[in-house]
């Protein structure tokens, strides 16, 4: 499988429980925190539900 790098760009601050949830999930703790994932298909779908939050790049 590909890895994705994925950085947290904008605070979770005032955002909705789910996206805190999701991107805590995703390993992320504060802004310009980089974490390297598979792309699993459970990956990308939390990706998708927060990509106005971070930046995708491969791996």
């Amino acid at each position: 499988m590909a890895k994705i790098k994925i950085t947290q760009l904008r605070s979770i601050i005032d955002r909705p429980r789910k996206q805190k949830e999701t991107i805590k999930a995703l390993g992320l703790r504060k802004i310009n925190h980089s974490v390297v994932h598979e792309a699993t298909p459970q990956i990308l779908g939390m990706v998708a539900k927060v990509n106005h939050l971070i930046k995708v790049e491969e791996a």
